[in-house]
């Protein structure tokens, strides 16, 4: 039981406790996507490159998600041109939905081993009162170029194999992988060019050290970099309080299948294709390379290491596909995200030489990765002008209150979307 992925990923490279005192051009805190293709991009171009986590890389949610490398941010993208302004608007766009491109590239640049396949990513609408949401979905991204088609019911039955949808969106651009082992990969390749990489290395303090240079202290060394990417999304902690009370963390439920029959895994998303549904409480789901049925969604707001824990979603599942009631759940965990209110991800600079990405919003394992070129830049000029706005980080009023908050709206979302509105 537990996390499928630990037992599927490449091993994990050496990344001991950082002992003594070290300097360094960057420091990154954080071993998830984010951090750590940072850290590559930025030993890339020559510079020297520490990174801190409390745990092992891929430890939090960079692990522990569906393995979706999905297009796009939350919002559309007429929406997000008219939240920016059209010149902004577009840059964000174009990033945001060329992503799963550059994440493919990179896997196939660096020969990283995470079973990653660009098969697309379906949007799914359950009630026919989404449809139109999902038709203008597809009309914006197909005036942009992309490889986008809308799918009716009938299309989309074929596609997934079950009777459940109105109708959909397939972007081409889209796929999947073993996140944890991309996570891994992208450490070895990091650490094989110069990074120095310390899991079990928890920073307790972040200060200046003068001459704009900064110091982070762990328990059993230092750090003094001339500049510092915070690069830890959901596991934000005191660290930078700020950050913290900017973000909402959410805890991601997923539960997988033993290996299907190869007549009954024919019969699931036959194209490979991956799923995402519309609605304010989504359910996501794929078939890995061994033809498990990976499916996640929301449960309970803490960690879980049990098929057992999210009766919901394999029932769920079973209302899919009938065939599946007599096979067994042989995985079941959780992975803590951070949620913005805005539904956009979130670029800080706290001070200078201090700089912060966070809040996917359920869209990490493209964004990040693909964030990390554009946070090597700005670490080491910076001037540079990212494709992501920058912006001061809001406190969420009532803060503290987060966990009663998402439990009042994961029920208003579960009846919304039972309702269809």
């Amino acid at each position: 039981m537990g996390i499928l992925y630990r037992e599927t990923a490449v091993a994990a490279p050496e990344t001991p406790p950082l002992e003594g005192e070290r300097r360094c051009d960057v420091l990154v805190v954080g071993a998830g996507l984010t951090g750590l293709s940072t850290a590559w991009h930025l030993v890339e171009r020559g510079a020297a490159v520490t990174v801190l986590d409390a745990e092992a890389p891929g430890f939090g949610a960079s692990g522990r998600n569906g393995g979706q490398v999905n297009p796009g941010l939350k919002c559309d993208p007429d929406e997000v041109e008219r939240h920016f302004g059209p010149e902004r608007g577009r840059r964000m766009n174009a990033f945001a939905g060329e992503a799963p491109g550059y994440v493919f590239s990179l896997i196939e640049r660096l020969g990283l081993r995470c079973e990653a396949r660009r098969n697309g990513t379906v949007r799914a609408a359950v009630h026919p009162r989404q449809l139109e949401a999902v038709r203008r979905t597809a009309e914006q991204w197909i005036a942009r170029g992309a490889p986008v088609e809308y799918l009716d019911r009938e299309a989309v039955a074929a596609v997934t194999g079950c009777e459940r949808y109105a109708g959909a969106m397939l972007d081409r651009r889209g796929g999947d992988l073993n996140p944890l082992s991309l996570a891994r990969e992208i450490a070895r390749v990091a650490l094989g060019a110069g990074a120095a990489v310390h899991g079990d290395s928890r920073v307790l303090s972040l200060e200046p050290a003068g001459g704009g240079a900064w110091r982070a202290r762990a328990a059993r060394g230092s750090v003094t970099a001339k500049s510092v990417v915070l690069a830890t999304n959901g596991y934000t902690d005191a660290l930078a309080p700020d950050l913290r009370r900017s973000i909402v963390p959410l805890f991601g439920s997923v539960a997988a299948t033993a290996p299907l029959d190869e007549a009954i895994a024919a019969r699931i998303l036959p194209g490979r294709n991956v799923l995402y549904e519309t609605g304010r409480v989504t359910v996501y789901y794929r078939l890995d390379r061994a033809n498990r049925l990976v499916i996640g969604g929301r449960g309970p707001m803490r960690e879980i290491a049990d098929a057992a824990a999210i009766p919901q979603i394999r029932e769920y599942a079973r209302r899919l596909w009938p065939a599946l009631s007599r096979v067994a759940w042989t995985h079941g965990w959780g992975g803590r995200l951070a949620m913005t209110p805005d539904h956009y991800p979130h670029l800080h600079e706290l001070a200078p030489g201090l700089i912060a990405f966070l809040g996917y919003n359920g869209r990490g394992v493209a964004l990040a990765t693909a964030m990390g070129a554009e946070l090597a830049r700005r670490a080491l000029d910076p001037r540079a002008d990212l494709a992501m706005p920058v912006t001061n980080p809001k406190s969420i009023p009532l803060h503290p209150l987060w966990p009663l908050a998402v439990k009042a709206a994961i029920w208003h979302g579960r009846v919304s979307d039972f309702l269809g509105r």
